[in-house]
């Protein structure tokens, strides 16, 4: 049932990957599912950019460049971090979004679209026992610099990916009560 399958999905980090790769076909039907994301006015703005073999470490070489040319003070451990994530998934894909060059509708609904895109991918990952999980640094202001992006396209993150050991930690949530005001 998607609800057992919401409850069960959680963030997995790259510290977590195993070397086990995911297949092409695997990852084609999970970019898939992002395709079927809600969108208003049909503007379908989520884009990805998969990330394989090479092109992860380069990732990795340039966010951990970048880091230490725009930070006063740069930390070594994030350094280390931003070096060897990448390459400790199995793949990372670039969520970026393309502005409708109409602006039929607020730029939050294609953000907000693009999320949604995200949210069925990461639902598939965990229906297919894949580990993923979002990084939004603010390096990817800087993402123009290692891709080309279309006009009015922008990166909004990474969604890293992996297969993993062992069990997930139990996660618990305030009631939904508490979050909810009922107006009759």
């Amino acid at each position: 049932m998607i609800t057992e399958l919401i409850r069960q999905r959680r963030s997995v980090f790259p510290r977590q990957y195993n070397d086990r790769p995911i297949s092409r076909a695997d990852l084609e039907t999970i970019l898939e599912a992002a395709n079927w994301a809600p969108t208003h006015r049909k503007t379908e703005p989520w884009r990805f950019k998969v990330l394989l073999g090479n092109s992860k470490d380069a990732l990795g070489t340039f966010l951990a460049t970048k880091y230490q040319e725009t930070e006063e003070k740069p930390k070594k451990i994030k350094i280390k971090k931003l070096l060897e994530n990448p390459s400790k998934a199995a793949v990372v894909i670039a969520i970026c979004m393309q502005r409708d060059p109409a602006e039929s509708v607020p730029e939050w609904e294609e953000v907000a679209a693009t999320a949604m895109a995200v949210q069925n991918m990461w639902l598939c990952c965990a229906e297919m026992g894949i580990g993923a999980y979002w990084s939004s640094p603010g390096l990817i202001q800087y993402m123009d610099e290692f891709f080309e992006l279309n006009n009015g396209e922008r990166c909004l993150g990474f969604f890293y990916m992996g297969h993993y050991d062992g069990a997930l930690p139990e996660v618990a949530r305030e009631p939904i009560a508490d979050k909810v005001v009922w107006h009759e």
